[in-house]
């Protein structure tokens, strides 16, 4: 396993942590609590520390089933949750508020999910455009100051947000976006918001929602049970699908180099292109979770570095 420091904190975790979504069992096609719960059990085996979750996974369901499968092994481990996006009182429309109000409900209601007394990195999920930061960082410096978080991040954030966070600089530990071979649209962004608020950077969708494990052909069609059959998640979606898996190719074709499948290799590459992230990871069984971490232990080259560089990049 490969460890990295989280910035402004004193917390050390593993650089691909599970990420928490598909642990909801809602719209990731076939799921199962029982294999959730062993894959956790297995990354734990493997020397994964970090685990990232939400409120909004399953409304609550993931954050309960990853106490599950931590059990008492809580002290060895950094959990990460989210707050800030809501469902309706009739479950009809989601919207986002990080208001303290809801902070304040959120971060109880996580806390009793999660069957801990404390959260290690506790996220904004996105900002919600009407309450003011200043509001919303005392609200976290308050929930600190009562031990219920260690520390705070964020999630979803690009350049456009940094003249509001800039003041707050440091404060932050974390922030995730979404980046992967399959999506390199926010890459400026990432480095901007590391360099400006000196946080760790958090990758998320870090194998294309799947479509970079190298287990889908091109004329594959997502089950109507599977999120990823919309056209909101266009990586298994038309000219997308056909890039992406040209991206595949090229990975298989280097794969014996190293010895290793194309989802490992998709995850080293943003290990070694963003040196200082994060990979997280939604996994809904074992083996997936021991694919990923045959990324750990070794490095690209700098010509195949390059190359997947350069071939993720064409048509932008």
């Amino acid at each position: 396993m490969e460890y990295i420091s989280v910035k402004n904190t004193d917390l050390t975790v593993s650089r691909i942590a599970i990420g928490g979504d598909p642990m909801g069992l809602h719209a990731w096609g076939d799921t199962s609590e029982a294999e959730m719960i062993d894959a956790v059990h297995v990354g734990l085996e493997q020397g994964i520390t970090y685990f990232d979750t939400a409120d909004i996974y399953g409304l609550g369901t993931a954050e309960q089933i990853l106490s599950k499968a931590i059990g008492n092994r809580r002290k060895d481990v950094v959990i990460a949750t989210k707050f800030g996006v809501r469902r309706n009182d009739e479950n009809t429309r989601t919207f986002y508020d990080i208001s303290p109000a809801w902070m304040r409900q959120a971060v109880e209601g996580s806390l009793k999910r999660l069957g801990t007394d404390y959260i290690d990195i506790y996220q904004i999920h996105y900002l919600d455009g009407i309450t003011p930061i200043e509001d919303v960082i005392e609200g976290l410096e308050r929930l600190k100051e009562e031990g219920k978080i260690r520390y705070y991040g964020l999630s979803n954030v690009g350049r456009k947000d940094l003249a509001m966070l800039k003041p707050y600089a440091g404060r932050f530990c974390s922030f995730q976006d979404q980046y992967s071979l399959a999506c390199r649209d926010y890459e400026a962004d990432i480095r901007c918001v590391s360099e400006t608020l000196g946080a760790t950077p958090l990758t998320w969708g870090s194998l294309g929602q799947g479509v970079l494990t190298g287990k889908y052909g091109r004329d594959v069609v997502m089950d109507q049970s599977d999120k990823r059959s919309r056209a909101t998640f266009p990586n298994f979606h038309g000219e997308k699908l056909q890039k992406n898996l040209d991206i595949v190719d090229e990975m298989k074709k280097m794969g014996p180099k190293y010895g290793k499948q194309p989802a490992a290799i998709a995850i080293r590459f943003i290990l070694d292109y963003l040196q200082e992230s994060v990979a997280l990871v939604g996994v809904k069984r074992r083996s997936q979770v021991l694919s990923n971490c045959e990324a750990l232990g070794w490095k690209l080259c700098r010509e195949d570095l390059d190359l997947l560089d350069r071939i993720s990049k064409q048509g932008e």
